[in-house]
């Protein structure tokens, strides 16, 4: 086992979000943001932005780091770049500020229509239907789960009528 898979999870996350070089066996070397290490393996993964901004993403194995130099700490711009690489399209879109509000409208909406809602999880950002569905950001048909085919089906329905009544 080497220096790099002894370190705890809490030396790797003081990684996340710097720009490192990592030297590896065989004398092969990888330089990019890191995006995380993985706590069990203790893979490093690091993305790199090409010339045309395409996100390049490089996994090393833990088992062949030899050495890890951190070369930059990243800004708040570079921190919402790296955040954004592996989110859904559509919650890109969003600001927290508007996903609020389509939260808040579509639960007006439903309370409305005599349809049972409450916000749940820790900073209640999804909505819970009847307490057998649930509908996390941005709260269209598409981010709607729930074991019963028929309650998903119709209550996907209804969102998508009104999102459309909402264009």
């Amino acid at each position: 086992m080497n220096d790099w898979q002894r370190k705890s999870p809490l030396d790797w996350q003081g990684y996340v979000d710097k720009q490192v070089k990592v030297a590896a066996a065989e004398n092969h070397e990888y330089e990019g943001w890191v995006l995380t290490v993985d706590p069990v393996s203790a893979n490093i993964v690091l993305a790199s932005f090409s010339e045309n901004e395409k996100v390049v993403i490089s996994v090393v194995s833990g088992h062949a780091i030899q050495e890890v130099q951190i070369l930059k700490e990243a800004d708040e711009e570079m921190k919402q770049r790296l955040s954004c690489i592996f989110a859904p399209e559509e919650s890109k879109a969003y600001s927290p500020e508007e996903l609020e509000k389509r939260k808040s409208s579509l639960k007006t909406w439903l309370e409305a229509n005599h349809i049972p809602v409450a916000e749940q999880g820790a900073s209640g950002e999804t909505l819970c239907v009847a307490g057998s569905l649930t509908i996390d950001p941005p709260y269209g048909p598409e981010e709607c789960s729930s074991s019963n085919e028929i309650i998903l089906s119709r209550v996907q329905s209804l969102i998508q009528g009104y999102l459309e009544k909402q264009s």
